[in-house]
């Protein structure tokens, strides 16, 4: 049975990558845009699903690459097909990624479910087909 990898270490990992994120992604829209960027008017607010589509693509390179991005990378877990144990097809990975959103949207319950599932699989991982597991590295 695979090591997979619970709620907590799920938990730093994402924090780790939101951290990430934040010192990459601030100091840069603060060049591009000024601060006024962080104003509520919705017309510089725009700029926010290109600047999401570009995270997630981010993040989809790191999995496809690596099977795991920066933060699952320093807590030791990765990525695989729940059904193989290899590393998911890109399609799944998209699949995936698309799929935080439904496990965000109701309270953020889909990334909760890790902490009482079996496989501590979150509901992106179940439509998706992966688990979290730890890495032999």
């Amino acid at each position: 049975m695979p090591d997979y990898a619970g709620f907590w270490q799920r938990a730093l990992a994402s924090l780790i990558d939101w951290l990430i994120v934040v010192v990459i992604s601030m100091p840069v829209i603060v060049v591009v845009f000024g601060a006024e960027y962080f104003s509520l008017d919705p017309l510089r607010r725009s700029w926010d699903l290109v600047i999401a589509f570009i995270v997630g693509v981010a993040i989809l390179v790191f999995w496809r690459l690596y099977g795991a991005t920066p933060g699952k990378i320093a807590v030791a877990v990765k990525i695989v097909d729940a059904e193989t144990g290899k590393p998911p097809t890109t399609g799944r990975l998209v699949v995936r990624l698309l799929c935080y959103l439904l496990s965000a949207l109701p309270l953020y319950l889909g990334f909760i479910w890790v902490a009482i599932d079996r496989r501590k699989q979150g509901w992106h991982d179940k439509i998706a087909g992966t688990v979290v597991i730890h890495s032999e590295d």
